[in-house]
């Protein structure tokens, strides 16, 4: 039986993956450019990143989506 593989680069990756992929790449400071949301440019934390990402669509929306932007930069490293 042939196994199917999901097209979805998000599939099986948590957010607290993303968050720290994110971060060991860019840093804070640039995230915190790229991504306006408090978590990211005041006293900036994982922990706290996601505890608001948890709670806010909008921001998760955003986070994931520079994650799958910046994904093929982070696979050909």
């Amino acid at each position: 039986m042939e196994k199917h593989q999901s097209k979805d680069p998000l599939h099986g990756v948590t957010l607290q993956k993303i968050v720290e992929t994110l971060v060991e790449y860019y840093g804070f400071d640039t995230l915190g450019e790229l991504i306006k949301i408090k978590s990211f440019n005041e006293n900036p934390s994982i922990k706290s990143s996601l505890t608001f990402l948890r709670k806010t669509d909008w921001a998760r929306k955003r986070v994931e989506d520079l994650y799958i932007k910046t994904l093929p930069k982070i696979q050909s490293r």
